[in-house]
């Protein structure tokens, strides 16, 4: 990991001293996605609730610019210029880099059916198991630690032979034990471990975008 990068984790605890007891565990999640996104992988992120909303929150923040411009490299300017010169232009000027990810919250159609038809408690890991390729790495995000669907997504992600990252509060619940990388934040009522969720995920992708397109 860059040290510039690292820099983002390490303003993480000086702006939230409590968050001090799961620095090691951020650390370990960012160097997981830094890995994945060498390797050509990508994230796919799942919760319920408030959770539901940092997934897709987290999937804004890497698919797009968050706190640094994101150019595109040259021979990806090439190939808009051979391939639709009379829009490369516009592309070039307003696309950006991205970090692949994968909300799997946001597919309406499918999580509805697959609950009508199948079993509602299984619509994230049928996307899991989808989605994923060994490789890839699932961040799973539940206040108690206990959400039945997103624990299923875990145990099938682990089946795929993907990392997985568990944010959750400060007991760590059932993902405690089942995840690679468990980030318990301090906190026993749920807005409050939503609070803190928050800053980790921030610093998550901040570390993240400084490693693949800081200077």
């Amino acid at each position: 990991m860059k040290s510039s990068a690292k820099e983002h984790l390490n303003d993480l605890s000086k702006r939230y001293p409590a968050l001090m007891c799961c620095a090691a565990e951020v650390e370990a999640a960012a160097q997981q996605m830094i890995a994945c996104y060498q390797n050509g992988g990508k994230l796919l992120v799942c919760g319920n609730g408030g959770s539901a909303s940092d997934s897709l929150h987290i999937v804004g923040e890497l698919m797009k610019g968050f706190v640094l411009p994101r150019k595109l490299d040259e021979n990806m300017q090439k190939r808009l210029r051979e391939a639709c010169p009379e829009m490369a232009e516009y592309c070039i000027e307003n696309l950006q880099g991205a970090l692949p990810a994968i909300s799997l919250v946001s597919e309406a159609g499918l999580t509805t059916a697959y609950a009508n038809d199948q079993a509602p408690d299984l619509a994230f890991a049928q996307q899991v198991l989808g989605q994923a390729k060994p490789g890839d790495v699932l961040l799973a995000i539940s206040t108690s630690g206990n959400s039945a669907n997103v624990l299923y997504a875990i145990g099938i992600a682990r089946a795929l032979h993907m990392k997985t990252i568990g944010l959750t509060g400060h007991t760590g619940g059932k993902m405690a034990s089942l995840c690679d990388v468990c980030i318990k934040v301090p906190g026993v009522e749920t807005f409050k471990i939503q609070e803190y969720h928050l800053p980790v995920y921030h610093a998550l992708c901040m570390c993240v975008e400084e490693e693949f397109f800081g200077e």
